[in-house]
């Protein structure tokens, strides 16, 4: 069982090259990690926090390779039966009553009632076949020919049980079904996992995957990023707004503006057709950057020691 995607980065320059090309601007380390995950065939934990671009790379990899994003968002509670598989038990009801109804052409009245029962049991299989099945994300992956980028999305606010779940898929990529044995894969997902550090993700899971930490870009890479998002952005305002979103990271606040922030900012500041930051126009659309009240009162009360702390932004 190996990948069956193309070969097309071979070293990890034409894997950063891959990933520009998406409009996925990445730095050095995520596309080495990229690169080794794919050569050594291994799932990457993305760990960071929101903002960062953590789901943003597992679907850049995607559209490269040109195959499908599945995606499972985890939250507390997740089991097997909504990340895995479930059975149709609607179908299986319709079934039972189509069986019902046959039961006599089945059944001869005259034969001894062991045969009668072995008969009936040929159809009880049926009931746990593939037929009823329903496939969940996880089964989606392991059993789609073409192969895909599986997307376990923020895996820190699943359960600890559910982490046990994914350590056969992780480590053999394939699942044991009771009613339908070992099911492998056709051809393995690129498995990417995100988490936002919102609890410590499990040793056992962590030992199966290749680790990638992604932090806040440069304000090089950052600048880039809102070039290429908004190429009408000027030069001096694409300056600024990232001086400003880095200055504002290095305040102690409850959530820092991450990169996918910085994008909406610089877009709302468009909109709003400045020319420059200017102290009434950050007023108006803080809370487009910042999204907690106490980060805004506080920011807002700091606003003109933080101008003047960059000669780029002007009061």
């Amino acid at each position: 069982m190996k990948y069956l995607y193309p070969n097309h980065c071979n070293t990890i320059e034409a894997t950063l090259a891959a990933l520009d090309s998406t409009g996925y601007i990445a730095q050095e380390e995520i596309a080495t990690t990229v690169f080794l995950g794919i050569k050594l065939e291994k799932p990457i934990l993305v760990e960071g926090l929101a903002g960062v671009g953590k789901t943003e790379l597992a679907k850049a990899i995607a559209k490269f390779y040109k195959v499908p994003l599945i995606r499972l968002q985890c939250y507390e509670g997740l089991d097997e039966s909504k990340a895995l598989y479930d059975w149709k038990y609607g179908k299986q009801l319709l079934y039972t009553q189509l069986l019902k109804d046959k039961l006599n052409k089945i059944v001869e009245k005259k034969e001894e009632i062991d045969v009668s029962i072995e008969k009936i049991k040929n159809y009880d299989d049926i009931f746990y076949s593939k037929i009823f099945l329903e496939p969940r994300a996880l089964y989606k992956a392991l059993t789609y020919e073409t192969g895909c980028v599986l997307l376990i999305d923020e895996i820190d606010k699943a359960d600890q049980e559910f982490e046990a779940l994914l350590l056969e898929i992780l480590s053999d990529f394939q699942i044991s079904i009771a009613e339908l044995g070992t099911i492998k894969a056709v051809n393995k997902p690129i498995t990417i996992i995100t988490s936002n550090n919102t609890r410590e993700v499990g040793a056992a899971l962590k030992r199966r995957c290749l680790h990638l930490h992604i932090n806040f870009p440069s304000a090089e890479l950052e600048s880039r990023i809102l070039s290429l998002h908004l190429p009408d952005l000027s030069s001096k305002l694409n300056n600024q707004i990232v001086a400003f979103v880095n200055s504002l990271r290095d305040k102690d606040l409850k959530k820092p503006p991450s990169v996918s922030e910085s994008i909406d900012w610089a877009k709302t500041l468009l909109l709003l057709n400045a020319e420059n930051l200017e102290l009434n126009i950050i007023k108006k659309s803080l809370n487009v950057l910042l999204k907690y009240e106490n980060d805004i009162l506080e920011i807002k009360n700091k606003l003109d020691d933080i101008l003047f702390e960059n000669n780029k932004i002007s009061k």
